[in-house]
């Protein structure tokens, strides 16, 4: 049994090391609070699972039982309490008085701890029990740091599940932070305060700092691909974490009277105007009846994510199309498109894509003696509101047909029931089977925020979680546009 605590510390202690080099290397390039305070709690943990698999191997003493202690009984806790209110606090005086109450805990009691005297120094090769050799006030003084970090991660805990019931992508992230941190330092302070064996307390302490590295390895939102940012010259300008949700939530401050205040409360209904739905405008004579409308398809906006190996003629990409409108894609709002079959388009080693340009109307085209007299000036610049994102979902083995049913259910409610959803298509990848990508463009960022609230979005969101391996999002602009002419007014 010892030989077996001594390697399960031994390989803790290598766990928390490469833990803390994750987090020294996220701290580079994420200076924040509560990187530091866990990086505090992650060496910590690395020392005192050392100390433990060194006491198995060659027997403890007053010097490394004083090391266990102070790491794994007081820094580790406190500082991991710490690093939740860093995380989680918005206002600079809660973070502050964290700051405070941690580094007072700190000196105050390792000093204590260092220089009080033990009631006995002869120790085997167990591990020593705290009660047995610490004096009143290391031990009260201990049980004390326990209980203020147990209250603090509880709290913690509570507070992101609050932010998280009507919050967003951050709080999202925040609380699963919180649901890996809370419970194992909990049961780190129970294994360093009650009497466990040996190989459960070694085991607590590996699981601790296994679940730091776990969180502070996932991708936190914005997600951003930090595997193929190599060529991002200005990865060093971008604003933190903190700055940039700030940002954004003032942002949506400017929306504010426009939201619901409930979730079950309708929505404003738009005026009429760029907000609100077009009215069908009339076909000019000679043009034939618009057939029924046929139901949006998985279309591919983006399908020249990855094109393959083949060569590609982009002079003859850019020529206007011969048909009346965009091969792919779907335009939802406005009247159907007149029943003109397309004809075919050559083959350029890639699926067409269309464009939409919003704030366009956009006619149908005329015979080559009426088109100069009928065309139509169209903006020259999008809207700066819209707001757009592209994310990429690696599934799962297997899980292939079972998203694309969920996804193609999703895509037909948002062509219902979204108006202001502008975009929204799940897209195959060729040569990666298993990856997705959903591109999505909205007229404002409000009305992102009203298709979050969506059932069928939630749904998507709660059964694509057992068909997912990793996301990756990325938020876009749309700073050019180009369409072609369509056979009828569009938005």
């Amino acid at each position: 049994m010892e030989i077996l605590v001594a390697v399960i510390a031994f390989a803790g202690a290598l766990l928390a090391a490469i833990a803390v080099g994750a987090l020294i290397q996220r701290l580079r390039d994420e200076p924040e609070g509560w990187l530091i305070a866990w990086t505090v709690a992650v060496v910590s943990l690395c020392l005192s699972l050392a100390v433990i698999g060194i006491g198995y191997v060659f027997g403890f003493g007053s010097v490394t039982f004083r090391i266990y202690q102070i790491t794994g009984s007081l820094l580790a806790p406190l500082w991991l309490a710490v690093g939740m209110v860093q995380l989680l606090g918005e206002k600079a005086p809660p973070r502050f008085l964290a700051w405070l109450i941690g580094i007072a805990l700190t000196i105050v009691s390792v000093a204590i701890l260092i220089f009080d005297p033990l009631k006995s120094e002869e120790m085997g090769k167990s591990l020593p029990t705290a009660a047995n050799f610490w004096a009143i006030i290391p031990d009260k003084l201990l049980l004390g740091v326990h209980v203020v970090a147990v209250l603090i991660m509880l709290g913690m805990l509570v507070v992101a599940g609050i932010k998280w019931r009507q919050g967003d992508e951050y709080d999202t992230d925040n609380l699963h932070a919180s649901a890996v941190i809370v419970p194992s330092g909990m049961a780190l302070v129970g294994a360093m305060r009650f009497t466990v064996p040996a190989l459960f307390t070694t085991a607590l302490l590996a699981v601790a700092a296994a679940a730091v590295w776990y969180t502070v390895l996932r991708p936190l939102a914005p997600y951003e691909d930090d595997d193929e940012d190599d060529f991002d010259s200005d990865r060093d300008e971008r604003p933190s974490r903190r700055d940039d949700r700030s940002q954004r939530r003032e942002e949506r401050a400017q929306h504010h009277d426009e939201r619901p205040m409930f979730r079950d409360e309708a929505p404003m209904q738009p005026p009429p105007g760029p907000r609100g739905m077009p009215e069908p405008v009339p076909g000019g004579p000679g043009l034939p009846p618009s057939p029924p409308r046929r139901s949006s398809g998985l279309g591919d906006l983006v399908a020249e994510y990855r094109a393959g190996d083949q060569g590609v003629d982009y002079a003859a990409r850019m020529a206007p199309p011969p048909d009346s409108g965009p091969s792919t894609g779907y335009i939802m709002n406005g009247a159907p498109p007149a029943a003109q079959a397309p004809p075919q388009r050559p083959d350029f080693a890639m699926p067409g894509t269309g464009a939409v340009y919003p704030g366009a109307e956009l006619f149908s085209p005329a015979p080559q003696h009426q088109q100069q007299q009928q065309q139509q000036p169209g903006s020259g610049k999008p809207s700066p509101t819209i707001y757009g994102l592209l994310t990429v979902f690696t599934i799962m083995d297997g899980a292939g047909e079972a998203f694309d049913r969920l996804a193609e259910a999703t895509v037909e409610a948002v062509r219902r029931g979204e108006p202001d959803t502008l975009v929204y298509a799940c897209h195959a990848v060729k040569s990666a089977p298993l990856q997705r990508i959903v591109y999505e463009l909205y007229r404002d960022e409000v009305a992102y925020r009203d298709h979050q609230r969506q059932p069928h979005v939630e749904r998507f969101v709660n059964e694509r979680q057992a068909m997912v391996l990793a996301t990756n999002v990325i938020e876009l602009n749309v700073n050019a546009a180009k369409v072609v002419p369509l056979p009828t007014v569009t938005y």
